[in-house]
């Protein structure tokens, strides 16, 4: 079955970097675009980015987009999420996830970013 594990969340200071993963299996990773969404407090589910399957093309949501940056390794079934200059506003729960809008079978657990001073 689909398994996508996030990791690398955390806390940082407001201006500080993290970089997060996802293992992906139970899937033909190497032909599935992939997204980063999150969820910060009393907030809905939002799209963050979207990689192409062969990783030429990126998409991001504007307010993200020149700090984040997102890339895969299709040979270790591997998605990444580059977060520079990180905001208090970034603070959220991180899902990646094979297709947007996702559903929790579609998506990973989540990983936690909490930017706080």
């Amino acid at each position: 079955q689909v398994q996508l594990v996030e990791s690398g969340g955390g806390l940082v200071q407001p201006g500080g970097s993290l970089t997060l993963s996802c293992a992906a299996s139970g899937f033909t990773f190497a032909m599935q675009d992939m997204y980063w969404g999150r969820q910060a407090p009393g907030k809905g589910l939002e799209w963050v980015a979207t990689i192409s399957r062969g990783g030429g093309t990126t998409y991001y949501k504007p307010t993200v987009e020149r700090r984040f940056t997102v890339s895969r390794d299709n040979a270790k079934n591997m998605l990444y999420l580059q977060m520079n200059y990180l905001k208090l506003e970034d603070t959220a729960v991180y899902y990646c996830a094979k297709e947007w809008p996702s559903n929790p079978e579609s998506r990973g657990q989540g990983t936690q970013v909490t930017v706080s001073s």
